[in-house]
């Protein structure tokens, strides 16, 4: 996983807490005057520290390996989740990038089974890797298949 990934959202963790913030300062300080404003900027203050605390975290916690039969997916901060997709399940795997993900060269992996709960996604590769791990997930995907 790339640490683009952190930059990326710590960017949309500042594009919406600044107007939120601003937009809570207005409301506190037309009811409360200049102490509403000063609690919202101390809030979205606490609100921006905890974030920047979190994203590393959440970011470390996200992993994948590719195995011989199946493709292991990890993820959670305070519940860990491991999902096992075995590769003849896979009925397709999809990449996508959204604009922020495109001008940071990131894309994420989805995994499509025929049981949403074995479904799996892999945020912030990048988009060479996610490429070429949609083809060797095709690929095997198809062999493993093929085999029953």
């Amino acid at each position: 996983m790339s640490h683009k990934l952190v930059d990326l959202r710590r960017l949309v963790l500042v594009v919406t807490l600044t107007p939120l913030t601003a937009a809570l300062a207005v409301g506190l300080g037309i009811l409360l005057g200049g102490w509403g404003v000063a609690a919202a900027i101390a809030a979205g203050l606490a609100g921006l520290a905890f974030g920047l605390w979190l994203i590393p975290r959440n970011w470390r916690a996200w992993g994948y390996a590719e195995r011989l039969d199946d493709l292991l997916v990890t993820r959670g901060v305070m519940y860990r989740q491991l999902t096992v997709v075995p590769y003849g399940r896979m009925q397709y795997v999809d990449v996508a990038s959204g604009p922020l993900e495109r001008r940071y060269g990131l894309a994420t992996v989805q995994l499509h089974t025929a049981s949403p709960a074995t479904d799996a996604k892999i945020p912030g590769l990048p988009t060479a890797e996610a490429a070429r791990l949609r083809d060797r997930l095709s690929e095997l995907g198809e062999a493993q298949a093929a085999g029953l």
